[in-house]
């Protein structure tokens, strides 16, 4: 028997559904009967979404890499969540399981047990990963501050590329190489952030970091990677600004950058992105990059109303957002920040919603069932040309 609360999110998927015209499929007509008079339905309800109607499948026959981030842990813990991840995503990437903090437990020690699990599981599902990241200015180790100084910094970024890198040279997609390396608050005249290893390395560690690992992976698509560049507003045209002179010094220099990640953690509350970041991606296509949307998911944390409504209203960003971005040629992949509201970084206190509900912000439900932005994304993945 259902709980009011599954009934809810039956119907709004029902409702959301509807309006972006796609089929819904119940298990039987038990269901309908429910929707309609609020009574527990005595079978479960289904959507399906499997084989030829996942996402994967969608994306394949439009040429489009479409994935989640992921957690080792519950890739080999949690069935329904493994079944959902391989089911729906042609692309991986490491949610936590290649920063700093998880592989360099000690100055002189490296732990691979959680990228090496990633990199099984989408071995055996057959799909790509990306790596995330080998220089950021967080997820460092507890021993960074006492041991890296400026005498040492160059190297120990150098051989932490060599020795991560290395170890995975010709089995990954992409790696975010730099991530967030742009403040604009920071004062610098470059935009640079004020990080760790722009004090201890100088303001070429960016090039450092990019020819390092070309170095140690002739293969993989060489990504810098950045948030905050989507929307129309001043700030974030500044900072977008601000990313294309990086990259364009890059290729004048002729550092080996291959594609920009527009991580494209989103507002529902927000305007949606347009021709700014439009005319971003077309220059970056005119300097032949590629372009990742890196880390996709809508906070709706503002929203008022009821479930169906705030549904509604993310379903409406990931279509829009995604179909204006896949309409660029150089948009070769789209990834989501998770793939279920069971796990998502925007519960965390610094996100929640006043009312206390949990975030509805993923294409899939914290049940693992499809929520509209399930549906809105795989139509908007739809709207790309199909391959051929």
């Amino acid at each position: 028997m259902r709980t009011r609360r599954e009934f809810v999110q039956l119907a709004a998927v029902v409702a959301a559904a509807g309006s972006l015209g796609r089929e819904v499929r119940w298990a039987s007509s038990e269901n309908v009967q429910a929707l309609q008079t609020g009574t527990p339905a005595p079978t479960d309800a289904h959507v399906d979404v499997s084989g030829a109607k996942s996402l994967r499948a969608h994306a394949e026959a439009r040429g489009l890499l479409v994935g989640c981030a992921a957690v080792p842990g519950r890739l080999d813990g949690e069935r329904d969540y493994a079944d959902l991840v391989a089911a729906q995503a042609n692309i991986l990437v490491a949610e936590n399981a290649m920063k700093w903090k998880a592989l360099r437990p000690a100055p002189d020690k490296f732990d691979f047990r959680g990228a090496d699990a990633i990199l099984a599981f989408a071995s055996s599902h057959g799909q790509k990963v990306r790596g995330h990241n080998l220089c950021w200015h967080e997820a460092l180790p507890d021993w960074f501050d006492g041991t890296v100084t400026k005498d040492n910094a160059r190297q120990i970024l150098t051989e932490h590329i060599r020795t991560v890198a290395g170890r995975y040279a010709g089995k990954l997609h992409s790696w975010d190489v730099v991530n967030e390396a742009i403040d604009m608050k920071s004062g610098h005249p470059d935009g640079l952030r004020k990080s760790p290893w722009l004090e201890l390395v100088g303001p070429d560690y960016i090039d450092v970091a990019f020819r390092t690992a070309r170095e140690a992976d002739p293969v993989a698509l060489l990504t810098y990677n950045d948030y905050g560049i989507e929307e129309e507003s001043a700030e974030q045209t500044a900072k977008r600004e601000r990313v294309l002179l990086l990259v364009q010094g890059m290729k004048k220099r002729g550092v080996p950058i291959d594609a920009v990640g527009v991580q494209s953690h989103l507002s529902a509350s927000d305007p949606l992105p347009g021709a700014g970041l439009r005319d971003f991606v077309r220059e970056l296509e005119r300097m032949k990059l590629q372009v990742v949307v890196t880390e996709l998911d809508v906070n709706e944390r503002t929203l008022e109303g009821p479930v169906s409504d705030r549904d509604a209203e993310v379903a409406r960003v990931y279509k829009n957002y995604v179909t204006m971005m896949v309409a660029e040629p150089n948009v070769s992949a789209v990834l989501t920040w998770g793939i279920t509201d069971r796990y998502t970084w925007l519960d965390a206190p610094k996100y929640e919603r006043p009312d206390g509900q949990p975030q509805r912000c993923l294409p899939f439900d914290a049940d693992y069932q499809p929520a509209p932005a399930f549906f809105a994304l795989r139509d908007a993945v739809d709207s790309r040309r199909p391959k051929g």
